[in-house]
């Protein structure tokens, strides 16, 4: 169904659910697993390995405790664990050498991209649940919102392009990094690669602003032509 009427306007949002929405998301999904893996591996003596599998349970936390407040599951933290699993996965093949350990993450992010590349597939792309996340406060009147917008033809194309960039830039990405840890000294590479990471992080981020906006604002546009051809018509 193609519809290209434009949408109502989000419900009022809920500053003090938005805010502890974030504050969960961003403790188990980020924080959390940063300090145990670090913790762990550095203080404790833990694999690589374990120290990973272990940081994963933090987004299993936060997926439980949003099943049970809002009765739904959340998909950015559902992300967070498979990126997880994804990394303990690849941590534990192969060498581990420094230049094996570079091209290992390297397969991170690439495998990442390929992630977002086979949601395309899928009902609705990645970036579908990244945007609900960020442009709702998470209550279900704004989440039914979110979901119902996915009728207009222009969000759904919106929503496809960006997973599309963000899964070829991701896949770029990771192969020029792979290509470089054979090519460049490896304490060069142990500079240059954290820079790669997230210059990519935020040249994306840059991008997807800029795009989101230039949609809205071409949406709103052929609205206003629309609404004034078909008073036009009535007179």
């Amino acid at each position: 169904m193609s519809v290209t009427a434009p949408p109502a306007g989000p419900p009022a949002r809920s500053g003090k659910a938005a805010a502890l929405g974030w504050l969960l998301t961003i403790g188990l999904n980020v924080v959390a697993p940063i300090v145990t893996y670090t913790t762990l591996t550095e203080d404790h003596g833990w694999s690589e390995f374990s120290a990973l599998l272990l940081s994963s349970a933090w987004p299993v936390l936060d997926t439980a405790i949003m099943a049970a407040w809002r009765r739904k599951v959340d998909e950015f933290a559902v992300v967070t664990l498979v990126f997880l699993v994804i990394t303990a996965v690849v941590s534990l093949v192969g060498a581990h050498t420094a230049r094996a350990l570079l091209v290992k993450d390297s397969g991170v992010t690439g495998l990442f991209g390929l992630l977002c590349l086979g949601t395309l597939l899928a009902p609705r792309p990645l970036m579908f649940y990244f945007g609900r996340k960020f442009a709702t406060d998470g209550t279900p009147e704004s989440t039914a919102w979110w979901n119902g917008m996915w009728r207009y033809e222009g969000l759904r194309s919106t929503m496809r392009t960006m997973t599309l960039v963000w899964g070829v830039a991701y896949v770029a990405e990771a192969l020029t990094r792979i290509a470089l840890a054979y090519a460049l000294p490896t304490d060069t590479m142990v500079v240059l690669s954290p820079v790669m990471i997230y210059g990519v992080l935020a040249a994306l981020g840059v991008w997807t602003a800029w795009f989101g906006r230039r949609r809205a604002a071409e949406g709103a546009r052929r609205a206003a032509e629309a609404e004034a051809a078909a008073a036009a018509t009535a007179a």
